[in-house]
Parts: structure tokens; C-alpha cells; sequence
């Protein structure tokens, strides 16, 4: 077996949040046949799977994952074809989204705009219909996508195009119980030779507005129809408030920041605190883009 499977990996620096247990039992595809091989350890011990993307929208549990934990990091690998002034770009599940930046910037499309401002991976990018607020094209993740490819347990690939996926805002459905492999997109070639710079001065922008010098898994809350959920939170005087090291960032309020050692419990407090007060305030259930993996009370 060529695919190294470790014990009680701590999981913390494999998410942006830099926060979670351990990882009961690890790996780390590469290609393809790493991942079959992941699947195939975890039938032949029956351990629970765990899949663990570019780690940008999740919350691991102090208590750790039980099972295989699959760590997609690694799993990158991207082809790039233009054809009838079109971009065509097929890439692994595990490529990060940086990664599409550089590629969209190469050749001055503009995805470039919109990547710019996501983090983590490209599967995560299907999975949550990653998406901005800004107001350029495109603004979600999804619109880009033409086919993605999934394996299932029994190692079979399956290809699912974009119209039997249901996409909704910051969701994909119709890929589940697998795991996707392989994502398909598309761009029309129109070129912007002021591309580059829209680009440097968009991420100016973001800096200026967001915490990006500290952990923090990026928007927590999705914003709800009519309104924005970072403008429903400061409303509510819950800038900088925090519980152990877990804080509503001072910046911007729809993130929540770890300002040292935060745990993941306090951090889903804090969550769960916001959620509350401006229930209570506003009227309006915020609901988080956040997924908690991991052995949770």
C-alpha cells in the first residue's frame, strides 16, 4: 500500500480557523488511486469516512473525528484547454481556488475578480456554491461549472452534469452520499486588460474590510433575503464579543475570529450567542454557512 495512513493527526492546522482534535486515523491523496485506496483501508476496517477540503468553511470538534479522516489538500492536479473562445479548465476536487485565480488571471477572464475573494478548494466551492457580494459576474461558484465527477463507495466514477445538481444559494444537492473528484468549467474568453489590476484593488478593498490577518473560516453567517448578516449583527452591539479566544471580529461582524487559542466549542458559542441576539433583536434567524465535523455533544 502506497498511500501512508497516520494516527491522531491533529487536525487544527489543516483548516483555516486553525482550530479542531485529532484526526482518529489520516491520509493525504495525491492521485486518484491514493483516494481508491483510502476508501478501500476504510471499508477493509470499517472506519466512518471523513472528507476534509481546503478547510475554509468548517468547524472540526475539540473531541476530533472519529474514523478516516481524507484530507483533499494534495489532491490537485488541473488541465487546461481554450476552444471556440472559450476557457475549459477540468481539475481535481482538492485544487485550491488560488490555483483557478492564477489560471483566470493568465488568461484575463473574469472569474479572476470573483476568485479572488474565496478561499479553499474547489470541491468546497461546489459543495457550498461558494459565493461574494460584490455585484461583478460571476458571483457564485456554480455558475461557472459544467460537469463534476464523484466516486462512490464501490470505487465506481459517476459524472453528474450541472442541470441534474440542484443549486441554491450557498448549496449544491444531488452529489450526495459521494465524494466529488473532479470538477468541469467553463468561461467565455472576452479578455480584460485592466483585469489585473481590478483584481489588486478588489483585494486592497477586502483587506480594508475583513480580518484577513487573523484564522477565521471567512463569512459565518449567510446573509438573509433583503438583508446583510454582517449590517444585522453590528446592529445588534455584538462587535468584539467574544468567549475564550473566539471573537466577533472588530472589522467585520460576519466573521468570527481566533485571536489565539480559541476552541471549537467556544467558538460555536459565540455562533450560537450571535444567532440568539439578533433573533431576539431583529426577528431574523441567521443561519451559518458553517459545517461541524467531528464528535459533537
Amino acid at each position: 500500500m502506497s498511500l501512508q495512513v497516520l494516527q491522531n493527526v491533529n487536525l487544527a492546522e489543516y483548516t483555516s480557523w486553525l482550530i479542531g482534535g485529532n484526526a482518529e486515523y489520516f491520509c493525504l491523496p495525491v492521485t486518484m488511486d491514493d483516494l481508491k485506496e483510502a476508501i478501500e483501508y476504510s471499508k477493509r476496517n470499517q472506519l466512518k469516512i471523513t472528507i476534509l477540503g481546503g478547510g475554509s468553511n468548517i468547524l472540526i470538534s475539540d473531541a476530533g473525528v472519529k474514523g478516516l479522516t481524507i484530507c483533499l489538500k494534495k489532491f490537485s492536479q488541473t488541465t487546461i484547454k481554450t476552444a471556440n473562445d472559450n476557457l475549459y479548465i477540468e481539475t481535481l476536487s482538492g485544487t485550491s481556488k488560488s490555483e483557478l485565480l492564477k489560471i483566470f488571471l493568465k488568461y484575463r477572464v473574469t472569474p479572476a475578480l470573483f476568485m479572488a475573494g474565496l478561499p479553499g478548494d474547489v470541491g468546497g466551492g461546489v459543495v457550498m456554491n461558494a459565493g461574494v457580494a460584490e455585484n461583478f459576474e460571476p458571483r457564485e461558484f456554480m455558475q461557472l461549472v459544467d460537469w463534476i465527477e464523484v466516486i462512490d463507495l464501490d470505487l465506481k466514477i459517476h459524472r453528474i452534469e450541472k442541470s441534474k445538481l440542484k443549486v441554491s444559494y450557498r448549496h449544491t444537492d444531488g452529489w450526495q452520499p459521494h465524494i466529488i473528484t473532479k470538477v468541469a468549467m467553463s468561461w467565455p474568453m472576452e479578455g480584460d486588460g485592466g483585469l489585473l489590476q481590478k483584481v489588486k484593488d478588489a483585494n486592497l478593498l477586502r483587506l480594508t474590510k475583513q480580518p484577513l490577518d487573523m484564522p477565521s473560516c471567512g463569512s459565518v453567517f449567510k446573509n438573509p433575503e433583503g438583508h446583510k448578516a454582517a449590517q444585522l449583527i453590528d446592529q445588534c452591539g455584538l462587535k468584539g464579543f467574544q468567549i475564550g479566544d473566539a471573537q466577533v471580529s472588530m472589522k467585520h461582524a460576519n466573521f468570527i475570529v481566533n485571536l489565539n487559542k480559541a476552541t471549537a466549542s467556544d467558538t460555536w458559542n459565540v455562533m450560537m450567542h450571535v444567532q440568539k441576539t439578533v433573533l431576539e433583536k431583529k426577528q431574523i434567524l441567521l443561519s451559518t454557512e458553517v459545517v461541524r465535523l467531528g464528535e459533537w455533544d
